[in-house]
C-alpha cells in the first residue's frame, strides 16, 4: 500500500494528445488511463476519458493508429529529437504523482499508477501493473467495473505478458 510505480508521465502525455485533438486545455481532460508497463507495450486508454465533463468521442481508428502509438513511443521520440530525456516533464509527473497520493483524487477523476496487481481486469497477479487508481487519505484503490473492449483486453494481455517476462528475468538474476 505504500509502494507504487509512476506512470503519470505517460498519463500526462496521453491527456496532452487528447487535448490537442479536441482543441481543449489539458486541464479539461480527465479519466485517461495508462494500463500495464512503462514501456512500448503500455496501453494508453481514452475509452473512459472526459473533456469538460462530457465523454470524449474521437474516431476509433485515430485512437488505435495515432493516439496509442504516439503515447507509447513519446519518450523515445523526445530522446531521439533532443538527445536528452524530457527531465522537466518527468519532474512535473513526479510532482503530480505525489500530489495526488497526498491530496486524494477528485471524485470525477482518477490517476494512473503502477501497483501490485490483484488480478483486476484479468491482469497477472503480483506484478507492478498500471491501473486507473482512486486515492483517498493516502490509500489507493484500483477503479473497478470499467468495461473494456476486445482491443483493450488484447493490449492488457500483451503488456501483462511483458511484465511477467520481466519479473522472471529479475528473479533469475536474484537467484544467480
Amino acid at each position: 500500500e505504500n509502494f507504487s510505480a509512476m506512470t503519470r508521465l505517460d498519463q500526462n502525455r496521453a491527456a496532452a494528445q487528447l487535448a490537442a485533438k479536441l482543441g481543449q486545455p489539458i486541464s479539461a481532460i480527465k479519466k485517461v488511463t495508462i494500463w500495464g508497463n512503462h514501456s512500448s507495450t503500455q496501453f494508453p486508454d481514452a475509452s473512459q476519458a472526459t473533456c469538460n465533463g462530457t465523454q470524449v468521442s474521437v474516431d476509433q481508428s485515430w485512437l488505435e493508429t495515432e493516439f496509442v502509438p504516439t503515447v507509447q513511443k513519446r519518450g523515445a521520440a523526445v530522446i531521439a529529437a533532443r538527445k536528452l530525456s524530457s527531465a522537466m516533464s518527468a519532474a512535473k509527473a513526479a510532482s503530480d504523482h505525489m500530489k495526488s497520493w497526498f491530496s486524494s483524487t477528485p471524485a470525477d477523476d482518477w490517476v494512473s499508477m503502477g501497483v501490485f496487481s490483484d488480478g483486476s481486469y484479468d491482469t497477472p497477479v503480483g506484478v507492478m501493473f498500471s491501473f486507473p487508481i482512486n486515492i483517498k487519505d493516502g490509500k489507493w484503490s484500483i477503479v473497478q467495473g470499467l468495461q473494456l473492449s476486445d482491443f483493450a483486453k488484447g493490449k492488457l494481455q500483451l503488456t501483462g505478458k511483458e511484465l511477467c517476462e520481466e519479473r522472471e528475468e529479475a528473479m533469475a538474476v536474484c537467484q544467480a
